[in-house]
């Protein structure tokens, strides 16, 4: 069968489906087509049911739930780290009252309504000004005055600095905290109109890509070193391996458990529809 796969144009994800993209796994006879987009494009994609599988955000996965389920491999979790709030302007420095505080008195360039670093922002801060703006082009965004603080995913996360930014909050470092739990940030997510024994077989064969990766390092950087957006190699190793670790092969209990917390308190919190218990594929 010929699959539309979609998947984020950046190293953790070039990573996970190197083996599959590069043929280095059995795939059963099943094609996969790789849909490179960013996760906000991917997440209003799955909103109509027009990928087979895809990478989504959490968030989006509360919308997303009566048609697709999720895979147990595939998550990005950030275990004491994840989405980080930055400015070139003087942050707050008296605790996080004083950043709400600035923070729902200012314009906040986010990568996505739906993305999970935005529903981590409401749950930090409440309320806030945000404006959609490219996840790639939130520094530039600021840096034109446009706004006064960018939420940063992906690879922004280890060069803000190099960018002239100063750190306001780093959400999963809070989400930690508070919790104790990893930031559960995207997943992997596939159509539940496909037959039960066909999702149990495509997440195997998920899993393997992201096995073989782990097994063969190098070559899996250097794959994914073309999406690497001005990292060297060495941080684009140190990027995938906070995104491409043991939760990504299984969620495990620790996993499961932060999108239930997760999504339990944006529920609570009435910043998603209703309430979600998470059907992973088994």
């Amino acid at each position: 069968m010929n699959f539309l796969l979609g998947h984020s144009p950046d190293p953790d994800d070039a990573f996970m489906f190197y083996a599959l993209a590069e043929h280095k796994i059995d795939t059963r006879g099943h094609r996969f087509e790789h849909i490179l987009q960013d996760i906000e494009t991917l997440n209003q994609r799955a909103l109509k049911g027009e990928l087979h599988i895809s990478a989504v955000s959490i968030h989006a996965y509360a919308y997303l739930a009566d048609k697709y389920a999720l895979l147990p491999c595939g998550a990005s979790m950030g275990d004491g780290y994840g989405p980080m709030l930055v400015t070139l302007q003087k942050p707050p420095s008296s605790g996080d009252e004083a950043v709400r505080g600035w923070l729902q008195r200012s314009t906040i360039a986010v990568p996505g309504l739906k993305t999970s670093a935005y529903l981590a922002l409401r749950l930090f801060a409440g309320e806030v000004k945000a404006v959609v703006v490219p996840f790639d082009e939130i520094f530039a965004f600021v840096k034109a005055g446009k706004a006064d603080a960018g939420l940063i995913i992906h690879e922004g996360q280890l060069t803000y600095a190099d960018e002239g930014f100063s750190l306001v909050r780093d959400l999963g470092a809070w989400w930690k905290e508070r919790t104790g739990l990893p930031l559960p940030l995207g997943g992997n997510v596939i159509r539940k109109d496909l037959p039960p024994e066909l999702r149990k077989e495509i997440s195997g064969i998920l899993e393997e890509s992201i096995r073989y990766g782990l097994r063969h390092r190098r070559a899996g950087v250097e794959h994914s070193m073309p999406l690497a957006r001005g990292l060297d190699l060495a941080k684009a190793d140190r990027f995938i391996g906070m995104y491409v670790n043991d939760f990504t092969i299984d969620y495990g209990d620790t996993g499961r458990a932060a999108i239930r917390e997760f999504l339990g308190q944006a529920a609570a919190r009435k910043l998603i529809p209703q309430p979600v218990e998470p059907e992973f594929v088994q």
